[in-house]
């Protein structure tokens, strides 16, 4: 036996049947619906009330207003970056180069193109700071030690 389906235009006969049935009955599934989910459903079903201001609602765009000059100091965080940061707001100014461990020990890298940053610091601070790229820390010269330096460098400190 071959039974040919072929595609016919709008509904199939048992979709219209069924979406007359549910038509026809819709007051009793949302009486069933209610007492199922307690109220839910149409409540659910009712337009929400847009939440209204109450009193006096100020909004000035732009920048934020300006804050006492920055005050920069050099920072090694705890991932090894060692940048300059306001200290009046905690931001980041400058990112000036990485603690890194090579072979064993702990060498600071200057942000420089030629140690492959996307990001380098600009020519004068590289300029200022060339003799303490890859300078190795160890037991007599901390990270601390490192950041004073570079902040005499540079000035900040």
């Amino acid at each position: 036996m071959v039974e040919i389906i072929s595609k016919r235009d709008g509904p199939r006969r048992e979709d219209a049947q069924v979406k007359r049935l549910i038509e026809q009955n819709r007051s009793t599934i949302i009486r069933l619906a209610d007492q199922l989910s307690a109220g839910g459903y149409s409540a659910s079903k009712q337009p929400r009330q847009k939440p209204k201001a109450q009193g006096l609602i100020i909004h000035v765009g732009g920048a934020p207003g300006s804050v006492a000059e920055a005050n920069p100091s050099v920072h090694v965080s705890i991932n090894g970056r060692v940048i300059s940061k306001d200290q009046n707001t905690g931001r980041q100014l400058h990112h000036i180069g990485d603690i890194r461990d090579r072979g064993g020990e702990h060498i600071f890298v200057l942000a420089t193109k030629q140690n492959g940053y996307f990001a380098p610091v600009d020519e004068a601070i590289a300029a200022k700071l060339a003799d303490v790229d890859g300078r190795r820390l160890t037991a007599t010269y901390s990270e601390e030690q490192l950041a004073t330096d570079i902040g005499a460098k540079l000035g900040i400190n």
